[in-house]
């Protein structure tokens, strides 16, 4: 698998507008009454419908950023 492949949208998934542009902007989003930003984030935006897309390096992003994404992890021990 091709993992430097370049993805690029041409029509919006939502709304089959061929105007969705890649923008660069700062993200804002809020999870659990916390806000995060993702600063320079890059991806697809919709100027008719609103519909954003991510590639897999936004999300990457926005996962890092994200309170959701930021919980402790522990282990599941097996009770035998």
């Amino acid at each position: 698998m091709n993992r430097n492949r370049v993805f690029k949208i041409k029509i919006c998934p939502t709304c089959g507008s061929e105007k969705i542009k890649k923008v660069r902007r700062n993200l804002r989003g809020r999870f659990a009454e916390r806000s995060y930003i993702v600063p320079s984030l890059e991806f697809y935006e919709c100027p008719d419908c609103g519909e954003k897309v991510y590639d897999r390096d936004a999300m990457h992003k926005i996962e890092a950023a994200s309170p959701a994404f930021n919980r402790p992890r522990t282990r599941k021990v097996a009770v035998g």
